[in-house]
């Protein structure tokens, strides 16, 4: 094994010279906060159940609104947590497995790869970010650029799965190649290699394409091409790249503010989504060599967990394939940060088992390997004692299924809304280490 101690004061030093913005948003929240006092709408993701997920402001309402839990307003800031003994604990080393080599594709199946990934962490709303122009979108919702620091003290808690959000719609061309800016292609496959050099294993994510990956007849032969030339684009670009890089082709695919948004839309929209992931599985394929077994994650209907979604995927015939799923469940525990729901009893257990039953059930037994690529819950009222509680039992469900879970960090962990943020990304600390360890503990 090759070791590499992380040093907090090193990249204290570092991260120093990093300003201090405020920011807001979670895993499809495109809005920040511009200065200290204002306030923005913000969109939930995809759920378990048949509960429906908020909207951005920009989306239109549900058929019926009862469906959906009103939009929060956010006024959050990073967190300004101390470094604090608690949190030192959660510091250790970066431990690289003996023999590892990043660009090395082993042949393994879909199953072998991911029961070697243990549990993960999304640096969310990062290179996810939209509100800038060129390298500067990356920092546009307020969270400091990611830097190989910030890998090295998530890998050294713990995590060996990371994935990596990126919106590219705001860097590509005009058709018919929609070539994507070169700077940030090379600004992506920078924060990859920060990654790999670790010896983690990659998500890499194709996130916030909604305004133009539209699944309706009306858009998708024009999404088709796009999403066509922009994962060929990707796959070129990484084609070298070994087994610990894998691609997540479509994040929460939906027609924003269309019927069933969240649970699983219409036939029309289904149809489309089975065209848009076998399109995506076909133009990596098509590159060749190494991305011919690389594993790619295709995914249900806006991501969901729902049983009508789950039931309703439709794999491609590829040997070498996995499923994306989104589950903050039970979700007004999870999501709803004005929710009165911030204890952990046990009472609700049955929720976890039934969710874990129905991907075993409808996907893992049947060969068809799954990874929670979000999962969390928001800080309410310093409620992380309660949050352990709840995630020890999420992450035994999850472990005993074989399926691998990714934390959603959206950098924010105080003030109001959205609070996913367990790492402080400012000082490379953890703002909730009970919650850091109650993860670890599941696998340890």
């Amino acid at each position: 094994m090759i070791k590499r101690r992380f040093s907090r004061l090193a990249s204290l030093t570092a991260a120093a010279a990093i300003s201090l913005t405020l920011f807001a948003g979670c895993g499809n929240s495109p809005e920040v906060l511009p200065d200290p006092g204002a306030s923005v709408t913000q969109e939930a993701p995809a759920q378990t159940g048949d509960a429906q997920s908020a909207q951005t402001q920009e989306a239109a309402q549900e058929t019926d609104p009862a469906d959906a839990p009103s939009e929060t307003p956010a006024d959050s800031q990073p967190a300004e947590d101390a470094l604090d003994p608690a949190a030192d604990l959660l510091q250790g080393e970066v431990i690289i497995p003996e023999g590892y080599d990043k660009y090395e594709m082993r042949g393994l199946t879909p199953t072998e790869l991911i029961a070697e990934m243990k549990t993960g962490f999304n640096m969310g709303n990062a290179l996810d970010a939209f509100d800038g122009a060129g390298l500067s979108a990356e920092t546009s919702w307020g969270n400091p650029k990611t830097t190989k620091e910030m890998v090295d003290a998530i890998c050294a808690a713990g995590f060996n799965l990371i994935r990596i959000p990126v919106t590219f719609a705001g860097h590509m061309g005009p058709a018919p190649d929609y070539t994507v800016e070169e700077e940030w292609m090379d600004r992506v496959q920078e924060v990859v290699d920060y990654c790999l050099d670790d010896g983690m294993y990659v998500l890499l994510d194709s996130h916030h394409e909604e305004s133009w990956r539209i699944p309706d007849e009306e858009h998708i032969d024009a999404v088709n091409a796009q999403n066509t030339a922009l994962w060929t684009q990707i796959a070129q670009r990484f084609a070298d790249y070994g087994d610990h890089l894998v691609f997540d082709g479509l994040n929460e695919p939906r027609v924003k503010g269309g019927v069933n948004e969240w649970s699983g839309g219409t036939a029309e929209n289904r149809a489309c989504l089975i065209s848009m992931n076998q399109g995506f599985v076909d133009a990596v394929r098509a590159t060749g060599g190494k991305n011919e077994q690389r594993l790619l994650l295709v995914t249900s209907y806006a991501s969901s967990a729902n049983i009508q979604c789950i039931g309703n995927i439709t794999v491609p015939d590829d040997p070498y394939m996995g499923i994306s799923i989104h589950a903050y469940a039970p979700y007004d525990f999870c999501y709803e940060s004005e929710s009165s729901v911030r204890k952990w009893t046990g009472g609700r257990n049955y929720e976890l088992d039934t969710l874990f039953s129905q991907l075993k059930g409808n996907l893992v037994n049947k060969g068809i390997p799954v990874i929670l690529t979000e999962y969390g819950a928001v800080n309410k009222q310093n409620n992380d004692e309660e949050v352990a509680k709840w995630v020890t039992y999420y992450l035994t469900c999850a472990k005993e299924a074989g399926i691998p879970c990714v934390w959603w960090d959206n950098g924010v962990s105080t003030g109001n809304g959205e609070l996913f943020g367990i790492f402080n990304r400012r000082k490379l600390t953890w703002s909730r280490p009970a919650i850091v360890k109650a993860i670890m503990d599941v696998y340890d």
